[in-house]
């Protein structure tokens, strides 16, 4: 689908005219919006808009790592949102010049969406440009990278504190699936900080009517998106050392208890196996309380061995 709006001389609104016609008209500038568009419609990009061959081939192969590309007739952002369900990389391009804004994108994007139904219910049509436009796309979606990175953080806290007394195995398989989820959001956010740093400190851009200072406070905002992420993958390798050490100490644990009782009988084996030889001619084989003094005997071996362990702090 593709949908446009644009604001002529009088700076009113002028909504779903067709590319041609606005490439045609005499309008202060338009934003075109390809929502999921079909193989006809991705042509426009070439005719009649004429966008360069590698920008156009960037829209068709998604996944494109973000990033800004200058060309004679436009500058090119690759840009990535993400899925609040499966945290997956939706791509979202860019096509900028202080006449018209271009936006691509395969997919449902609620940050265009929303910055769509602005613009159009918006009075004051003065205030907004290509370069407004494109602030606001970008602002909305490093805003919503923000509660994707807050679930990770009470994941991890929940999975740090156990309250529902889940086992070992469980909460080790939810972390793992946690550090990927931090590993998909650090893949997507780091990359679009230095698309930001680009965009602030970039010389061909300074007549798009661009604010540096509002770009700049999406920069912060990733930057400390940028350092959450860190931290809590910082958080995930402690929760995982803790509890890989805490089942190496369980398990030394285990082996210590075992170790105890096949020691005590050790002896109590030998002297179970010399008697149990039933050679003829063996001492006490026929003596009245010989069975009586073996147990006793096996009795006080295991009580003194017992209380040396004990003194030695192996039943602590």
């Amino acid at each position: 689908m593709i949908r446009t709006i644009a604001v002529n001389q009088n700076y009113q609104f002028i909504h779903d005219l067709q590319p041609k016609e606005l490439i045609q008209g005499d309008y202060l500038w338009y934003w075109i919006d390809f929502q999921q568009p079909t193989q006809s419609e991705i042509e426009v990009l070439n005719d009649p808009l004429h966008f360069h061959p590698l920008a156009i081939e960037d829209c068709i192969y998604t996944l494109q790592r973000p990033k800004l590309d200058y060309y004679e007739e436009n500058t090119f952002f690759v840009t990535q949102a993400l899925n609040p369900l499966t945290l997956t990389k939706e791509e979202i391009n860019f096509f900028l010049t202080e006449q018209y804004i271009v936006t691509f994108h395969h997919h449902q994007s609620p940050e265009i969406a929303e910055v769509w139904d602005r613009l159009s219910l918006s009075t004051k049509a003065r205030k907004w440009n290509p370069s407004q436009v494109l602030y606001h796309v970008l602002d909305k979606m490093v805003d919503n990278y923000f509660p994707l990175v807050y679930q990770v953080e009470d994941t991890l806290n929940e999975i740090d504190e156990n309250s529902k007394g889940r086992s070992m195995e469980a909460l080790l398989e939810v972390l793992f699936d946690t550090r990927h989820d931090l590993l998909s959001l650090r893949h997507t956010i780091t990359p679009m900080r230095d698309l930001v740093y680009r965009i602030i400190n970039s010389q061909r851009m300074s007549g798009m009517q661009i604010k540096i200072e509002y770009f700049s406070d999406i920069h912060d905002h990733l930057l400390k998106l940028t350092e959450m992420v860190e931290a809590n993958r910082e958080l995930a390798s402690d929760i995982r050392d803790s509890y890989i050490s805490l089942n190496s100490h369980q398990t030394n644990h285990v082996m210590k208890v075992l170790t105890v009782i096949t020691t005590l009988f050790m002896p109590l084996t030998f002297i179970a196996g010399i008697y149990g030889m039933n050679f003829h001619y063996m001492p006490e084989l026929t003596w009245k309380y010989g069975y009586f003094s073996t147990l006793l005997l096996m009795f006080l071996v295991v009580l003194g061995m017992s209380l040396w362990f004990k003194k030695k702090g192996w039943f602590k």
